[in-house]
């Protein structure tokens, strides 16, 4: 479970995320909005019934040890956890953990009068592949139960080089696993023993020749930039090598030094031996030239893929669909409201304890915030390579909130930062956009709006708080 960082100059959203609320409300630039999204909302836009959600995210926080950038909810096995599917004992601490978590999925309470299948099931991590298959075939067994799950179904697992063997995949892809995230990283062992992973270039060589000879059709490998030492070279040899092993999908997080982490106590953001925002920049407008370059296509931020291997479980998050989350330190997006469960392995139990109790109710939410609403779609939107649609947008949450938005951005689409485009999806230029916002075109000649690839995105951070600026000054 990584985060796609690039800070400061990037947006700090996570790669899967926990729901994390954006808190700055930072305003750049000078405009005066004609009305606030709070006051100019359509009044029966929530009125209708809450879907429910087809996604579910599965936390599975096991590790061997924990990286030395990680700050997320893990529990160390230690390195010589097993890799294989022969062995007889179950690790107390994944047999105990799998139960809870099936109480949790057990105990939480389904209220929509009618319920769609899930169409795509997430483990996360942690590293998921050092959880037994019959476990793993535990939960989705349950998960069918009482959701229901479409036989076409994403079911994408988390796994890491060196936790498993061809026996283990074979077994995840009978239990239906269709899709595979591979945590390489990196391919120089350097770089590896720095950050601290469990794994070397020669178990990433040995994982990548199974996604192969299993006939793995869908699966993507990540990478991590702006590295302790990490020179342009290595970064070059990295995403040369990733782009010869011909994964459908390729993640670029960039490092981000986190408090509480080993990192953290080493490191300053942006000081030798990290590179500069200069340098991590540079990191990222090669990842896209060269990927760009071999046939993936920058779909979001942080994320490529060959034609049709979007990941679809993503975009229950950058679509701002509602979603199921269960496990540590996980969180989920149900009827208008997020939660997230605790971090902490003490807590969690209570947690679920407290849920079978009837003690806990995240189930709903009526008083839904309509700026915060607005400022999520905006968020999310701007991640992707789709962008904000306007139409969508303004009739939602009013036309003098997207006037004010286009207003505020005009600068940047002069510079070319923001892209305007048609409905046939063409960019628009400076002065028809100019011309067609004085005309009232906002869902005709202005039909969407999206960031640069790689420059707008560069300035992500500061082009997404001016439009908090907007929607809630």
């Amino acid at each position: 479970m990584l985060k796609s960082t690039l800070t400061p100059i990037f947006s700090t959203f996570p790669a899967k995320p926990r729901c994390r609320k954006l808190l700055c409300r930072a305003i750049s630039g000078n405009f005066n909005p004609i009305q606030t999204v709070r006051q100019n909302a359509a009044p029966n836009i929530f009125t209708t019934p809450q879907l429910s959600p087809t996604s579910v995210y599965i936390h599975l926080p096991f590790c061997r040890k924990r990286c030395h950038y990680c700050d997320f909810p893990v529990v160390a096995l230690g390195s010589n956890s097993p890799t294989q599917t022969n062995d007889n004992e179950d690790d107390p601490r994944i047999l105990n953990y799998i139960q809870l978590l099936c109480r949790e999925i057990n105990a939480s309470r389904v209220s929509f009068e009618s319920h769609s299948p899930l169409e795509t099931v997430f483990f996360g991590g942690g590293t998921p592949s050092l959880v037994p298959p019959r476990l793993v075939s535990s939960i989705l067994d349950l998960l069918k139960g009482k959701f229901g799950v479409t036989s076409d179904a994403e079911i994408s697992m988390e796994m890491d080089p060196g936790t498993f063997d061809v026996k283990k995949m074979e077994e995840f892809m009978e239990l239906g696993v269709n899709r595979v995230s591979l945590g390489v990283q990196a391919f120089q062992e350097q770089l590896l023993k720095a950050c601290g992973r469990a794994h070397g270039v020669d178990e990433v060589n040995e994982a990548i020749e199974i996604m192969k000879s299993c006939g793995v059709e869908n699966w993507s490998l990540d990478l991590i930039s702006s590295l302790p030492n990490q020179t342009p070279q290595m970064w070059e040899e990295s995403l040369k090598l990733t782009i010869e092993a011909q994964p459908n999908h390729v993640s670029v997080y960039d490092l981000q030094v986190e408090q509480g982490t080993k990192f953290g106590a080493l490191y300053t953001p942006g000081e030798f031996p990290l590179p500069t925002d200069v340098q991590s920049a540079d990191f990222y407008r090669t990842a896209s030239r060269m990927l760009s370059g071999a046939g993936y296509n920058h779909y979001e931020i942080s994320s490529y893929c060959q034609d049709g291997f979007e990941c679809k479980h993503n975009f229950t998050y950058w679509k701002n669909k509602p979603f199921y989350g269960f496990g540590l330190g996980s969180a989920s997006y149900v009827c208008g409201m997020r939660f997230s469960r605790p971090k902490k392995m003490g807590g969690y139990i209570n947690f679920v304890r407290g849920l079978e109790n009837g003690e806990v109710d995240y189930t709903g939410n009526t008083n839904i915030n309509v700026g915060d609403l607005a400022s999520d779609i905006v968020m999310l939107s701007l991640r992707t390579a789709a962008g904000l649609n306007l139409k969508s947008f303004r009739c939602a949450f009013g036309y003098s909130v997207v006037a004010s938005l286009c207003e505020a951005y005009k600068p940047f689409i002069e510079s070319g930062h923001v892209l305007c485009l048609n409905e046939q999806r063409r960019v628009v230029n400076a002065d028809e956009f100019n011309a067609s916002l004085n005309e009232g075109g906002i869902g005709r000649g202005l039909a969407y709006i999206r960031l640069s690839d790689p420059d707008g995105f560069l300035l992500s951070n500061e082009l997404i708080s001016i439009a908090f600026g907007v929607i809630a000054p």
